[in-house]
């Protein structure tokens, strides 16, 4: 009888520590970024918002494990395979750029963990297929953006587009959802070129797109890279409206581009003007939350919206991972799986950029409240159309 007891009082002593530990399970979060190479003006910025997330969520401890992909995409699917493999991560948010995230797809979805990229391509997360139902992301798909861009530039008399993009995947994705745009609002794109993010000279490309005199000039570019083509459009004098994407929404392409860019036109999420906004904006409140507590650690004007790529996808887990908790225990493909489940439910979620609804083949959840017009004026953006 005595070890009777005795045996009863050991495995209820047992059963105690082991559900202490579960309920105190630590969550890892693996994040892959690209903090140096020429995306680092977006990268910089994303690794200091993943220092403000919550450590801890629904009861858990979180750990962010970070890895700079030097904006390689090599690198970027070697410190994927080291989160997964090793780390053994619950999540990856990242990489900063397209043809990162699209090299890490295959990684992440054989390995049944959930990917948050905050890579602005709709091909990351379209169409949802059994490798991309794994993925999510935070930037505004191209499509959104470049149908604000065509349909500002039609109510302001454009008809003619030339167009100069990246070589890489950026580049094509917003080839493809800009002649789209333009079709539908009645515009023609007379003219394609392209370069390379660590081009040095664009001459030749302005030149051949100056030569069939477009109405305006839209660069399909990312980061300080962008201010290129810009530079040398109005070194040039080219006369037409230039308009920019939202891959450039920073203060180091401002700093870098300077009267270069002056006048230029660029659709924006709504965190890089919070301020400008109207109180009427069901986006200001969210967007000056992330405002605020960038600001109050790193200073006064610091705050772009690369950061908020970042700090929406901490809004996305917040939400997510306690639902996940409620099904499975993290460090399990069973709490993968709940948590990709979460992840693709999500509704009504403000963030930074905008209101975001998630559906099992909507894995970007945004609509036209995460974008504005904005222009540079004075080395600064101003907002022209909500």
């Amino acid at each position: 009888m005595k070890h009777w007891l005795r045996w009863i009082g050991n495995s209820a002593a047992v059963a105690l520590i082991c559900g202490a530990s579960a309920a105190f399970a630590q969550v890892k979060v693996g994040v892959v970024l690209s903090a140096t190479g020429p995306a680092a003006s977006l990268g910089i910025p994303e690794k200091n918002t993943i220092e403000l997330l919550p450590k801890t969520i629904g009861g858990s401890s979180v750990q962010y494990i970070v890895l700079d992909d030097a904006s390689d995409t090599t690198k970027a699917v070697q410190d994927t395979h080291k989160l997964i493999d090793e780390d053994h991560v619950d999540v990856i948010v990242g990489s900063t750029i397209t043809p990162n995230s699209m090299a890490m797809l295959d990684v992440v979805s054989q390995a049944k963990t959930p990917m948050i990229s905050m890579a602005a391509s709709a091909h990351i997360v379209q169409p949802v297929d059994a490798k991309r139902s794994w993925a999510f992301k935070t930037p505004q798909n191209d499509s959104l953006m470049a149908d604000a861009i065509a349909g500002y530039m039609k109510s302001h008399g454009v008809k003619t587009v030339g167009f100069i993009g990246f070589t890489d995947a950026y580049g094509e994705s917003w080839h493809q959802a800009f002649l789209k745009a333009a079709q539908a609002h009645g515009l023609t794109l007379v003219s394609d070129e392209r370069y390379v993010r660590t081009d040095t000279s664009v001459t030749g490309q302005v030149l051949k797109t100056m030569g069939v005199k477009p109405d305006a000039v839209l660069i399909a570019a990312s980061g300080t890279p962008a201010a290129l083509p810009a530079k040398e459009l109005k070194s040039r004098g080219y006369a037409g409206k230039v308009y920019q994407t939202h891959g450039v929404a920073n203060n180091d392409f401002l700093r870098v581009c300077g009267k270069g860019c002056e006048g230029e036109l660029l659709p924006v999420g709504p965190i890089v003007v919070a301020e400008q906004l109207l109180d009427s904006n069901p986006v200001k409140k969210s967007a000056l939350a992330y405002k605020t507590a960038y600001e109050a650690k790193y200073g006064a004007g610091s705050v772009v919206a690369f950061g908020g790529h970042a700090w929406d996808a901490g809004q996305m887990l917040q939400k997510a991972i306690p639902v996940a908790l409620e099904k499975a225990q993290p460090g399990t493909e069973a709490f993968r799986v709940a948590l990709r489940g979460a992840l693709e439910n999500l509704k009504d979620l403000p963030v930074s950029h905008g209101i975001m609804n998630m559906t099992a083949i909507d894995h970007n959840g945004f609509d036209k409240r995460a974008r504005v017009i904005v222009q540079v004026t004075g080395g600064k953006w101003k907002v022209v159309g909500e």
